[in-house]
């Protein structure tokens, strides 16, 4: 039976100090915003294409008679720019919502997924088949076409996760400090197998592989969505279940386990979790930095650090501001395109660098 002397501050600072009538509030504003960015992705680009015909003739039908819904908008809007705002948005939200799982496990407001190196792990499978796609990996590229960057970039976080994994447990405990070593260990082996690959590459592999890493919604396709959506979704399904166990966490490991917290099992599930959303956004969108960190922190600030409504907030912003980044990656230098993770870092490492300075005392904003 749960003490209730200290069951009673765990609920306190769940509900009391995390201010829970303005998280609704601020997740309600911020379901008004992601719909916003989706109306201003879907009529934004380097083409005149009209959306608001297109979605028109979608829901009724028909569309005016001054503007004749042509085959050219509907290929646009249908299988470019839909393809790419849902993909966009699995992103967004895998990645801020896996910062915020990183976070409340590792107890720290600057962790990140790149932290236990599957980001590592799944750059490291997409530039194996871009370099060896034509060579070793012939047949591999032949038999799955162009799912093969994809799923070789979601099996390299994926083997990254299984080897930290058992190098982090033992006698059934794993160790979040020694995972954090072993994430650093392997994501630094990982990014030298990067380098020797990237070493034997010729000019236009090296220009795909500067373009895959900056990260980039450019190549998404209905297939793609559907290689990588459910992973996503099904991991983003899982994720608000953890919320309670991690609220508890941040009170210690012994007081959680105290308190009837399964931890060894929310460990396992967090690091399962982060590695399936982080590994298949990866694979499809290559290295986009500084939402996991970002969001979560900047939510936290907002609404506290109560995660029943901090994770579902993570998902509804990190989508948001990764549909305002495509969207100003397409139009501000079109028509060109300009990498997405050239806008997250430009955004995102300055508000970085005030949260360590914030946290160092440097500043007090």
């Amino acid at each position: 039976m749960v003490d209730q002397s200290i069951a009673g501050p765990v609920e306190a600072s769940a509900s009391e100090g995390d201010r829970s009538g303005r998280a609704r509030i601020v997740i309600l504003l911020l379901c008004l915003g992601l719909a916003a960015a989706v109306f201003l992705s879907l009529t934004s680009g380097a083409s005149d294409a009209s959306a608001v015909n297109v979605i028109g003739d979608w829901l009724f039908g028909t569309v005016p008679d001054n503007a004749a819904l042509g085959a050219r908008d509907s290929l646009i809007v249908y299988d470019i720019r839909l393809p790419r705002i849902i993909l966009g948005m699995l992103v967004g939200a895998a990645l801020a919502v896996s910062g915020a799982v990183m976070q409340g496990l590792f107890r720290n407001p600057l962790a990140d997924p790149g932290l236990i190196g599957v980001s590592a792990g799944s750059s490291l499978g997409a530039v194996a088949v871009i370099v060896l796609g034509a060579t070793i990996l012939a047949p591999v590229t032949a038999l799955l076409g162009t799912l093969a960057l994809p799923l070789a970039a979601f099996c390299g976080g994926l083997a990254t996760t299984l080897v930290l994994y058992q190098v982090a447990t033992r006698r059934g405990q794993t160790s979040v400090a020694t995972m954090l070593l072993a994430g650093i260990a392997l994501a630094a082996l990982a990014m030298a197998l990067t380098g020797i690959l990237i070493f034997m590459a010729d000019d236009r592999q090296l220009r795909d592989l500067t373009f895959w890493q900056l990260g980039s919604l450019g190549g998404a396709t209905w297939a793609k969505i559907a290689s990588v959506g459910p992973i996503i979704v099904l991991a983003l399904a899982a994720m608000p279940f953890l919320a309670r166990g991690l609220n508890a966490l941040a009170l210690g490991e012994a007081t959680a386990g105290h308190l009837g917290i399964p931890v060894q099992r929310l460990k396992y599930t967090a690091i399962i979790g982060v590695s399936a959303a982080v590994g298949a956004s990866v694979a499809v969108s290559g290295g986009i930095g500084f939402v996991g960190i970002v969001v979560p922190h900047l939510l936290r600030l907002a609404i506290g650090p109560d995660n029943r409504y901090l994770l579902p907030a993570s998902a509804l912003l990190g989508a948001s501001l990764l549909l305002l980044a495509d969207a100003v990656a397409r139009t501000i230098v079109a028509p060109a395109e300009l990498p997405i993770g050239i806008v997250t870092a430009i955004a995102g490492a300055p508000f970085f660098l005030w949260i360590l300075l914030r946290k160092r005392g440097v500043i007090d904003l």
